[in-house]
């Protein structure tokens, strides 16, 4: 029984679970979740993830939201994969930047993100809210600062294996340029994301999702 990946391809978070399964070469089939449509606002689909959020898996009557506890499922599909490995401090240590995600990284970057990229393209509005932009930018060197210290000697987030870090944190590096993330004194993290998009899993997603975007 396929997995079902309830997605909507410009979310960065809906790109680490596309990315992920793509990684591990898994049997999945796409469920588009049309913002521009609001169809995230349907019944249907408020029955599956009550948030009315995108990614959204199901697998059989099992159903699960949250992007990093997605992830987190699709990896034990192949338990012998590297991305989350069976050594339990590895594992916690993978975890441990994946709650980091959701605390420090992704609400930062979101700010730049909706600012940027959704307000112009989305709602026509043309004018970022400035305040919101310094707040978020003095909060995003913070946690960047973090971020790109952890990288210094190290191919990936955690050493030099790719692990669901990486893909948790490496997604929403694929609008920084479009969201102006301020990156400028963080030579790592640019560094590091350069080599995610060498991975063919990452560019397979990346037409992937250029592709649903045109049907």
């Amino acid at each position: 029984m396929a997995i079902e990946l309830y997605v909507f391809p410009p979310s960065p978070r809906s790109f680490k679970v596309l990315a992920v399964a793509n990684h591990l070469g898994l049997d999945y089939e796409v469920k588009l979740v049309d913002f521009r449509n609001r169809s995230h606002r349907s019944a249907e689909y408020a029955a599956l993830n009550p948030n009315m959020r995108i990614p959204t898996l199901k697998h059989g009557d099992y159903v699960l939201w949250e992007s990093n506890a997605i992830q987190q499922y699709l990896a034990v599909q192949r338990p012998d994969s590297p991305l989350l490995p069976k050594d339990e401090k590895a594992r916690i240590d993978i975890t441990r930047w994946q709650f980091w995600d959701v605390a420090h990284w992704d609400p930062q970057c979101a700010v730049f993100v909706f600012e940027n990229v959704v307000k112009p393209t989305w709602m026509g509005i043309n004018e970022p809210d400035q305040a919101a932009l310094a707040k978020a930018e003095e909060l995003f060197q913070r946690a960047a600062s973090v971020l790109n210290a952890q990288l210094l000697g190290k191919t990936y987030v955690t050493g030099n294996t790719l692990t669901l870090a990486d893909f948790c944190l490496g997604s929403v590096m694929n609008v920084s340029a479009a969201a102006r993330f301020p990156l400028e004194p963080h030579p790592e993290i640019r560094r590091w994301y350069k080599t995610l998009q060498a991975l063919p899993a990452w560019q397979k997603t990346l037409t992937q999702s250029a592709e649903m975007l045109r049907t």
